[in-house]
């Protein structure tokens, strides 16, 4: 399984020392992003790594190897993020409010992720089809939404027929729409979705839709807490 050492944002690339595999990641992530996997150029990465391809090469095989190893990382860092939330410290409702609130936030901060797997879906997931490790890129992730929904049906906070696909497509759909669209949406619309002053209200309004959709009867929906 290949990770960064640091989530896949827009960061420096100039060589740390000493994590010359990571560093590669760290500018290969930037330079797919901004280019895709066609266009992005492996001099460009050695280049900007003060290393060689061959140096790439020995590390991830090739250009296929690099951009998968990439596309895996990036999809590894917001599952580690998620892991963060403790599920049995926090009430089912609050569990996944705090779920929602951390997605949304996570692609806001990271655009590169999200232009990965724009310019990945724009390939119909050929490379990521290539990884062996997708139990470990999907399951944290459901694992730890089936486990809140559990908890909310236990409780009775939550009604039947929760699916956790549903809910992860839900909260990622609107987190990653938010920021892949923006441009679009702000001609389009003559409102920018990732604005500051639009920020708190589309953040509470996704967290609020989805703790509508799972909410059992008599549950009191208690406003979002703002960060």
């Amino acid at each position: 399984m290949s990770t960064a050492p640091d989530a896949p944002g827009r960061r420096g690339t100039r060589v740390r020392g000493g994590d010359v595999r990571g560093d590669i990641l760290t500018v290969a992530t930037a330079e797919f992003a901004d280019k895709g996997f066609t266009g992005a150029r492996m001099d460009d990465i050695a280049l900007r790594t003060h290393t060689t391809k061959k140096m790439i090469y020995y590390y991830f095989g090739d250009k296929q190897g690099l951009y998968r190893a990439v596309l895996e990382s990036a999809i590894m860092s917001i599952r580690e993020e998620e892991q963060r939330v403790h599920v049995d410290e926090l009430a089912p409702i609050d569990a996944l409010r705090r779920v929602v609130e951390l997605t949304f936030d996570y692609h806001e901060r990271h655009p590169d992720f999200v232009r990965l797997m724009a310019s990945e879906n724009i390939h119909k997931a050929e490379y990521l089809r290539q990884s062996g490790e997708r139990s470990e890129l999907a399951g944290p992730a459901l694992d730890l939404l089936t486990e809140i929904v559990r908890r909310g049906l236990a409780s009775g906070a939550f009604r039947q027929g929760i699916d956790a696909v549903d809910l992860h497509f839900t909260i990622t759909s609107f987190s990653f729409f938010r920021v892949s669209n923006q441009f679009t949406f702000e001609w389009l619309f003559e409102n920018n979705p990732v604005a500051p002053e639009n920020r708190e209200r589309l953040r509470k309004l996704l967290s609020d839709m989805v703790i509508g959709y799972v909410a059992g009867n008599g549950v009191e929906l208690r406003p979002a807490q703002t960060v």
